[in-house]
């Protein structure tokens, strides 16, 4: 779904049943000890498995890109989906088929494991968080106020 905000901005909304939304979160991953595993080809079949994973979860992957030691990730998400869980799958399947799928990468692993336990993650999208905040607070104003 569609929907124009003002004249120049568009916000695409998902839908399911009983609800419409638009959650985007963006991640980050950084590898074991921040060593330099990740060449531009081990990024893009990361990418592809993220993908996969995601659709999984019924979430898109939006973007994904980083350097030799971390990866940005931009991710749009059902409300349905549990953010610890996603990241969690989203980590170990991609560690487990990079493996698989590039030796030469696994080489460089620090004792097998590819991402550091610990991750960035940040709702992103929308409004500004100032514009949202007015918004909520003059609420009962509008109500009150004819049209």
């Amino acid at each position: 779904m569609v929907v124009s905000i003002g004249r120049r901005h568009l916000q695409y909304y998902r839908t399911g049943r009983h609800r419409v939304f638009a959650l985007h979160v963006h991640l980050v991953f950084v590898t074991k000890y921040r060593r330099d595993v990740l060449s531009e080809r081990a990024v893009a079949e990361l990418s592809r498995i993220f993908a996969k994973v995601c659709s999984d979860f019924d979430a898109e992957l939006v973007a994904c890109d980083g350097e030799d030691d971390h990866l940005h990730l931009l991710v749009n998400y059902p409300p349905t989906v549990q953010l610890s869980k996603l990241v969690n799958s989203l980590k170990g399947v991609s560690s487990r088929l990079l493996r698989e799928a590039r030796p030469d990468v696994a080489g460089r692993y620090f004792k097998g494991a590819l991402w550091s336990p610990s991750y960035f993650a940040a709702s992103c999208g929308g409004a500004p968080l100032d514009i949202v905040r007015q918004y909520v607070e003059t609420q009962r104003s509008r109500a009150s106020s004819p049209p």
